[in-house]
């Protein structure tokens, strides 16, 4: 699973003008899951099922 950060630079994930992301792949909106004892929250594409971790 990668990061946030590493999926944009890649061309991965792109984000619209309300900075929103998205799955280049897919064009479809990252939904999130919230795991509590986890830190952060993991990114997933609903269409691929692609996860991407974002911390912070």
């Amino acid at each position: 699973m990668k990061s946030v950060r590493k999926g944009l630079r890649a061309g991965d994930i792109e984000k619209d003008t309300y900075e929103r992301l998205a799955c280049a792949d897919c064009e479809e909106a990252l939904a999130t899951e919230n795991d509590p004892d986890q830190v952060g929250k993991v990114r997933v594409c609903p269409e691929c099922g692609t996860e991407w971790k974002e911390v912070g």
